[in-house]
């Protein structure tokens, strides 16, 4: 067990969940057990007290799309298995068979008090293959798993053109991409109207099972899109097919938020801590987040590491507030709102009792640089510690 006294509480619930309430969290069997102002220190406790006075508790940051363990730092080409880049339509590869827990960026993040991420294939395909959403402490990655699979990964733009047209194949224009992916989903219905038919000659495809979770809407299509057009093709599609998509980098959203809004998509937005290296991502700017909050669209924030480093989204977060994102709304994009677009909502993203006890103590304002993490908890356990701070 863990108690956390005097703690400025930041929970994440509703309007109130920002306001510097002090308070106390009792952590028992890897849950968040009471949470509120009076004492609530059991008699029989037996466990770690942690004295947060002056220091900001929040739930653990989450990070909704990156390529962490699975572009792995320091390794090149040995550890880089993001992108199977022979075939446009992957949609059976699963990123859980190459996620590295052992890569350093794991490391990184629960320093930076992130304690879960969404993790996938990258953009070089039509479709990529399904991500996965897992915490970010472990060796091994069934047992960090909390969502798999949690999206499945589809390209819009400039990636796939470049990759597959210097193979002098499909697709090397934006209508390929398009009819590709319409193709791919005709089909994949066609299974399921077979499947759910239940005919004694019916034979499972391993190739469209991975495609039922989604024409169901148990999960989202992970829409890679830049571009205002790419944006308005992924949203026609996903109307054809009656699909829930996640909007991810969205950089020419400002242009179009208000037909974003009209949607209910939610848009997961980044990585703009890099360099407008294409002339799609030419308009990248973190003014786009505060237009994002005026029109009312949910907002998560990504470094979409390795493009920028995974410790880096505290500090992304807080750069898009001083472009004009409201504070509060800056903590939520990576709390609650990323729990809420990754489907894990139930479990984390807020300070409630029931939910998974993976938290974070700051020194202060995490989106402020010299923070400093003091701790990291993930399912009730301290797995990062300050050595040298004694709160």
């Amino acid at each position: 067990m863990i108690y956390i006294k005097n703690g400025l509480l930041y929970t994440m619930q509703g309007k109130s969940g920002i306001g510097e309430k002090r308070g106390n969290i009792l952590i028992k069997d890897g849950k968040i057990a009471a949470v509120g102002e009076q004492e609530l220190l059991p008699p029989d406790f037996e466990g770690e007290i942690l004295n947060a006075e002056d220091c900001i508790v929040m739930p653990g940051i989450i990070e909704a799309h990156c390529h962490m363990g699975i572009t792995e730092e320091k390794k090149g080409m040995e550890g880089d298995d993001c992108n199977e880049t022979v075939n446009p339509v992957t949609p059976y590869l699963r990123a859980i068979d190459a996620i590295n827990p052992m890569d350093a960026a794991f490391g990184e993040a629960v320093r930076a008090g992130i304690t879960a991420a969404m993790i996938g294939p990258g953009s070089s395909n039509v479709v990529g293959g399904q991500f996965t959403f897992i915490k970010t402490f472990g060796r091994r990655i069934d047992n960090m798993v909390v969502k798999a699979p949690a999206a499945m990964k589809v390209a819009f733009g400039e990636n796939p053109k470049v990759n597959y047209s210097g193979q002098n194949k499909m697709p090397s224009t934006r209508m390929a991409i398009a009819s590709m992916l319409r193709e791919e989903l005709f089909m994949a219905k066609q299974y399921m109207i077979q499947k759910e038919k239940k005919t004694d000659d019916f034979q499972e495809d391993y190739r469209y099972e991975c495609w039922l979770p989604v024409l169901k809407k148990e999960i989202p299509l992970k829409v890679h899109a830049h571009r205002a057009d790419d944006i308005y093709t992924a949203i026609r599609i996903a109307q054809e097919y009656d699909l829930d998509i996640t909007l991810d980098h969205c950089t020419e959203g400002h242009l179009i938020a208000e037909d974003i809004s009209k949607t209910g998509y939610p848009v997961i937005l980044g990585p703009h801590l890099a360099s407008r290296s294409k002339i799609e991502i030419q308009y990248a700017s973190f003014k786009t987040a505060g237009i994002m909050e005026k029109n009312n669209i949910l907002l998560a924030i990504t470094t979409d590491h390795p493009v920028s480093l995974i410790q880096s989204l505290p500090y992304c977060a807080g750069l898009a507030v001083k472009a004009g994102l409201s504070m509060e709304e800056g903590l939520r994009a990576i709390t609650i709102n990323p729990a809420k677009i990754c489907g894990v909502a139930d479990r984390m993203g807020s300070i409630e009792v029931g939910k998974d006890a993976d938290l974070a103590i700051f020194s202060g304002n995490p989106m402020e640089i010299f923070t400093e993490t003091f701790y990291t908890i993930i399912d009730g356990r301290i797995v990062h510690r300050r050595k040298d701070v004694v709160i």
